[in-house]
C-alpha cells in the first residue's frame, strides 16, 4: 500500500498492485486496472519510488527478478 495525496490535500492509501499506469498531464494521474483514474499531488517519479519501495517490502520485486532469471 502506498500513501498519496489528492489535489484537495486529502491523503489516502492505495494498493499499488492495482496500478496500471502513472502519467504526468502535468498533474500526476494514476490509472488503475479497473479503468478508474486518480489525480494526485505527488510527482510521477515519487509515485514510482513509492511503488518500488512497496514491492520491495512485500517481496514482489525479488520474486519477479527470480522469475526473469529462470526464463
Amino acid at each position: 500500500m502506498i500513501k498519496v495525496t489528492r489535489l484537495n490535500g486529502d491523503t489516502f492509501t492505495l494498493n499499488a498492485i492495482f496500478i496500471e499506469q502513472v502519467q504526468s498531464f502535468p498533474d500526476t494521474t494514476i490509472s488503475l486496472i479497473n479503468n478508474k483514474k486518480i489525480i494526485i499531488k505527488e510527482s510521477e517519479s515519487e509515485v514510482n519510488q513509492l511503488i518500488t519501495n512497496y514491492y520491495q517490502r512485500i517481496g514482489l520485486q525479488e520474486c519477479l527478478k527470480e522469475i526473469g532469471d529462470s526464463e
